[in-house]
């Protein structure tokens, strides 16, 4: 193959170079694998010893001056023409075709704004295992064995292997995440915990097998139950809005003395009843209390610690916010109610 002919038969074809197609055609013939240039280096073993330094400057020559053409012609061809689109004038100050961009799920975007709450006021968030023992889910947490909550009607445990000396279970809630913390670290401390947890539950508008959770805990010397109730207050106010009042109600947990459950009146009719409060004009969303010194003494605390924790259902925050009177749309992935968020 003469090289002579090759770079006069490169500057003729570039000339006839007037579409993308042509361009393309162009770089194959002479960039290709099989193409020009490659035969022409080919060649070069094939050479006397005194012939092939020159050659093979020619060739590199020839190559720089096609690849310098292909970038010129990338600038200036015109598009790509074909049966299809012969005679079809293309408006290039036309919108193109807007791309769906996905959004965060509204529970996801609950659990960040209630964690960032909490961050602000100096808890740390961390995340625990969905698959927890039974002694972290319920005996760490004072819980005793004749609860009902321990019976397997209440809990999914899961099957033992003939190795294994400890139960097993997916968490009912986010308290074994307590346990873990204290026991792994010594006051003080603040955290949040967020996650999954499940519970062996018939499904319908107000219950889920699966649901998510948010638990606090705060330990420290000192700490006292007032210090709970302007915390829960400072969370409310941030979630609901500035002007709803709180109470808390005695209540009974194993893990916590005492024990309250937290109301709020509610946002939407301020107290005097409607639909969304079951005209009652209260909204119970939380529960909440000192740790229980059995619980202290469980995670081998023997210092004159004092603490209170907390826990709350995401999924009734966000259907209480919102205004949702079903849990299970949360779940079904229906576009037009989460495009509403």
């Amino acid at each position: 193959m003469d090289i002579e002919k090759v770079k006069v038969e490169v500057e003729t074809d570039a000339q006839a170079v007037v579409s993308f197609h042509h361009l393309e055609e162009f770089r194959v013939k002479y960039l290709g694998r099989k193409g020009v240039l490659a035969q022409l280096t080919g060649q070069i073993p094939l050479l006397p010893k005194e012939a092939r330094a020159g050659f093979g400057q020619q060739v590199n020559a020839l190559k720089n001056r096609v690849t310098v053409i292909v970038t010129e012609k990338e600038k200036t061809v015109s598009p790509v023409q074909t049966e299809e689109t012969q005679g079809v004038s293309c408006d290039i100050t036309m919108p193109g075709i807007t791309q769906d961009i996905g959004h965060l799920h509204p529970i996801t975007q609950i659990i960040e704004e209630i964690c960032s709450i909490f961050n602000k006021m100096g808890f740390r968030v961390v995340e625990g295992p969905e698959i927890e023992t039974e002694y972290n889910n319920f005996s760490g947490l004072n819980i005793p064995l004749e609860h009902p909550s321990r019976d397997a009607f209440d809990t999914f445990y899961l099957n033992p292997s003939s190795v294994q000396t400890e139960k097993y279970l997916l968490r009912s809630h986010t308290s074994p995440m307590q346990v873990r913390v204290m026991k792994s670290a010594k006051p003080p401390f603040a955290i949040v915990v967020p996650g999954r947890v499940y519970r062996p539950d018939a499904v319908d508008a107000s219950h889920s097998f699966m649901f998510h959770q948010i638990e606090g805990l705060l330990v420290d010397d000192g700490i006292r139950f007032s210090d709970l109730k302007g915390m829960l207050e400072v969370f409310a106010k941030s979630v609901f809005g500035t002007d709803i009042h709180m109470r808390f109600r005695p209540h009974f947990f194993p893990f916590t003395e005492p024990s309250v459950e937290v109301d709020i009146s509610c946002f939407k009719c301020k107290g005097k009843g409607c639909s969304v409060c079951g005209r009652k004009g209260w909204l119970e969303i939380l529960g909440a209390g000192m740790v229980h010194p059995n619980v202290f003494r469980n995670v081998g605390y023997d210092g004159d610690y004092t603490g209170f924790a907390f826990g709350m259902g995401v999924e009734r925050i966000a259907m209480l916010k919102y205004g949702i009177n079903d849990i299970r749309i949360f779940f079904e992935n229906d576009l037009r109610f989460l495009k509403q968020f």
